[in-house]
């Protein structure tokens, strides 16, 4: 396998810090973690390019502009439970940023999710709509990042889990691609 770690580098310096993505602590897990390895075999060559990889059949990984501004906004801190939903990645780099307990979901159902169980739930890939197990999955406190799309554009979103409810920001504009089973299902209208 070629040596990466001269495009480990570039990817975070035009990629990661160009994009206002400014908490060094995701800037130095993107450069130490091979990305590499998170690639399906004979795509490693893919793993830094500006572009979603399809690890799996109908399941994506993220460009890392996108992953690291969802990082930035989720703000993981060590002590805190993460649940990352179909994103190996993600995980690794939450786990090198001293968060201990991360819980990987990557099976065949992506909504098995424990209610109120955790701090942090990120998702690699986008949605329809985020499920409600993944809103029941919050802890108080807890925060949510998933691209929604529906058409060409996805927003990417944080939720946050209040004691008055659960609360929905736009955080930035990405195109990757929905993962399998989670479309937006057309409504019944008159």
């Amino acid at each position: 396998m070629a040596d990466l770690s001269a495009a480990r580098l570039n990817m975070v310096e035009s990629q990661v810090r160009t994009q206002d993505v400014t908490d060094v602590r995701i800037q130095d897990a993107m450069r130490t973690i091979l990305r590499e390895n998170f690639m399906p075999e004979g795509k490693a060559y893919l793993a830094y390019a500006d572009i979603e990889v399809e690890q799996a059949p109908g399941r994506w990984l993220l460009k890392p502009r996108d992953v690291s501004k969802l990082l930035q906004a989720l703000k993981p801190m060590p002590g805190e439970r993460c649940l990352a939903i179909n994103a190996p990645y993600a995980a690794a780099v939450i786990e090198t940023m001293g968060v201990s307990d991360v819980e990987r979901l990557d099976g065949a159902d992506l909504t098995q999710v424990k209610p109120e169980a955790y701090d942090l739930i990120v998702v690699e890939g986008a949605v329809g709509r985020a499920p409600e197990a993944w809103l029941g999955g919050l802890a108080l406190g807890g925060r949510l990042g998933v691209v929604e799309r529906e058409g060409t554009v996805g927003q990417a979103v944080l939720y946050v889990r209040a004691e008055d409810g659960i609360g929905r920001r736009d955080l930035f504009d990405c195109f990757p691609p929905v993962l399998a089973g989670f479309e937006k299902r057309p409504g019944f209208a008159l």
